[in-house]
């Protein structure tokens, strides 16, 4: 007895089966929040389709260019198959190039040249392994599971491939998800040190949790959408719809990423007007839960200026979510303007003014207020601060050449105006 079911086993499968199996999956794939466990998940469902016992999942580790063998199933494949492969190797640029499944039982068929034929077999032989899968999210190789069955000379039918693909797919939306959250979820340790932090748990820190489950069934779906394949106007309309939902929330991802990716500062020609409506953006939902009205008047042809976007981004986060704070549960107004300025000199600046209908500071702290690890919130918990944030930001827009002010009156509000030069 094999490990592998003849064809004829595996093509008995129905269309009822493979749609409620491929299903199943992507609900999996939708409700695992364990690297880990979704590896282990994505193996075994892989796995099932061909009924291969033995198994190995890597996962890309572009920072040391290689793929890390996270989970592997049977005894003699995880003894034989390599715990890493780097990503100079030709399989894994096979992979990477052509994102389709390699059956070393089909290349004696002459899909390719016999060469190539010859160099794909004997890839996957040397890695143990008869069939590879590659998981391709937005173009890139995210990971890919190597399967072993013996003897290798029967071929996978077609119905169990493209169940494979779909499957394939599916696990690599919940992949990227997944290390997308651990991307955000590492920057925020690595920047507990400052309010940074507290900007990214704010922002990134629930919110990248309650996007990653829609994300993934929405592309799957989307992608796939079997049950509804027929049906013309449907797949047109809703894939129109869910796919506009998806780049959306993939905008706020990579934005947030390149929040996260701190950098040394790097002045490049920018719209201020631009940066501005980034971060009333990411702050939307949060001013929502606290009734916070947020107004917005940003200034038609407001000049250029050479800032450094993700520093810029860190002082209007930090007094934006400062004048949330301020206001609170009770609800207020969060006034945000552009404009442009002329100086005595002649000289064009561009200013944004925060102004917020909070708690206003006191005349006696208000002197104190970019002192170093000075702070008016001893509370723990998110409102904790740690006197850090408004010295950066104050440090940030002298290093741009730039100042800041602010006005405050006690039970009436606070006004910061930040000036900058511009291109012009």
């Amino acid at each position: 007895m094999t490990d592998r079911a003849s064809p004829q086993m595996v093509a008995t499968q129905s269309g009822a089966e493979s749609l409620q199996r491929l299903t199943q999956f992507a609900r999996d794939m939708g409700h695992i929040t364990s690297l880990s466990v979704i590896a282990e998940r994505i193996l075994s469902g892989l796995s099932e389709v061909v009924r291969y016992q033995q198994g190995s999942l890597y996962l890309v580790e572009r920072e040391r260019e290689r793929f890390r063998r996270l989970v592997a199933q049977g005894s003699d494949h995880t003894q034989s198959a390599p715990p890493v492969i780097p990503l100079d190797h030709p399989l894994v640029h096979q992979l990477a190039q052509h994102h389709q499944i390699l059956d070393r039982s089909i290349f004696a068929d002459g899909i390719h040249s016999k060469a190539l034929n010859d160099a794909l077999s004997n890839m996957l032989k040397d890695l143990c392994s008869s069939l590879a899968i590659p998981l391709v999210n937005r173009g890139r190789l995210v990971a890919f599971v190597l399967l072993q069955s013996e003897p290798a000379t029967n071929c996978t039918d077609p119905d169990s491939m493209e169940l494979l693909t779909a499957m394939a797919q599916s696990a690599a939306n919940a992949l990227d998800s997944i290390l997308v959250y651990e991307d955000l979820h590492q920057s925020q340790t690595l920047m507990r040190r400052t309010d940074r932090l507290r900007s990214l748990e704010i922002i990134a820190g629930g919110f990248a949790h309650e996007i990653r489950n829609p994300l993934t069934s929405i592309k799957t779906f989307i992608q796939l959408a079997p049950e509804r394949k027929d049906d013309i106007e449907f797949i047109r309309d809703f894939s129109r719809v869910v796919l506009d939902d998806v780049h959306r929330i993939e905008r706020l991802i990579r934005e947030i990423l390149d929040y996260a990716r701190y950098m040394e500062p790097k002045l490049t020609d920018e719209d201020l007007n631009d940066i501005v409506s980034s971060c009333l953006y990411f702050i939307e939902v949060k001013a929502d839960s606290l009734r916070i009205k947020i107004e917005k008047e940003l200034a038609s042809e407001l000049p250029r200026a050479m800032l450094d976007r993700q520093q810029i981004k860190q002082v209007l986060l930090n007094l934006l979510l400062n004048a949330m704070d301020a206001i609170g549960e009770r609800g207020g107004t969060l006034r945000v303007r552009t404009n442009k300025l002329m100086k005595p000199e002649g000289n064009a600046w561009v200013q944004i003014v925060i102004e917020d209908t909070g708690q206003g500071i006191s005349a006696a702290n208000l002197e104190h207020i970019f002192d170093p690890f000075f702070t008016t919130k001893h509370t723990s918990g998110e409102n904790e601060g740690t006197g850090l944030g408004l010295t950066i930001a104050h440090q940030i827009i002298r290093e741009h050449q730039g100042e800041i002010q602010v006005q405050s009156t006690e039970g009436v509000g606070t006004t910061f105006r930040i000036n900058l030069p511009s291109l012009t």
